[in-house]
């Protein structure tokens, strides 16, 4: 277990029949951890996980420990909010863009597919159907298959985001997509791709989505 920290507490005393003094203090500390719908009770860990304010089909406090580390610094701190999830919405890509219409904030999107296999992306602007690419170099690609691993902006183009009616696509480059998911929001695929240079999210190139689940930070 890691040792308390220490502080000081100066403590000053005065009274009209006798001198006044100062007394020396220490007073022990210990930092606290933030609380987190995932995390467990007992666990000494000294990150603090993010607050999720909604039950997760998906998230553990594993995946919380790595990506709250990788989220930009203006997301940090912020309770997470389940803004669209399979479980909950049914399996739509028009009933999750409708979910984010009034939103004007990043989202995070967290998938686990048929091998049980966990990846997502980070969006600097909420999903939504759009003639052109948006987003910033603040969006990236992860995945827990088989361990741990951000694909950021490589710079190589600004393909970030792009949403159709029947498909939501993410990073290109006169190639396959690092991300593709059609419009029930059941069969995806992933490839490398110039736009972050990533490798396949999950085990195989094309997968099946078990559940999805998209999170904002409120």
């Amino acid at each position: 277990m890691r040792p308390m920290q220490q502080s000081i507490k100066i403590l000053y005393y005065a009274n009209k029949s006798e001198e006044p003094f100062v007394e020396i203090v220490s007073v022990k500390q210990q930092n606290k951890r933030r609380p987190s719908v995932a995390s467990s009770a007992d666990s000494e860990s000294d990150d603090l996980l993010p607050v999720l304010t909604d039950h997760s089909q998906i998230l553990s406090e594993h995946h919380l420990e790595h990506l709250m580390n990788h989220i930009p610094a203006r997301t940090q701190g912020y309770s997470w909010k389940l803004v669209y999830s399979t479980a909950e919405h049914g399996t739509s890509l028009t009933t999750l863009y409708r979910q984010m219409r009034e939103l004007d904030r990043p989202v995070l999107m967290v998938i686990k597919d048929s091998d049980k296999q966990v990846f997502g992306a980070f969006s600097s602007d909420p999903f939504k159907v759009s003639s052109y690419c948006y987003g910033t170099g603040e969006t990236f690609l992860y995945s827990f298959s088989p361990e741990f691993q951000v694909f950021r902006w490589s710079g190589e183009n600004s393909y970030f985001v792009r949403g159709f009616l029947d498909s939501l696509q993410m990073g290109g480059g006169g190639g396959p997509f690092g991300l593709w998911l059609d419009s029930d929001l059941y069969r995806g695929s992933s490839y490398s791709c110039s736009t972050f240079c990533n490798r396949p999210l999950s085990l195989h190139h094309d997968f099946t989505v078990q559940d999805l689940e998209v999170w904002t930070f409120v």
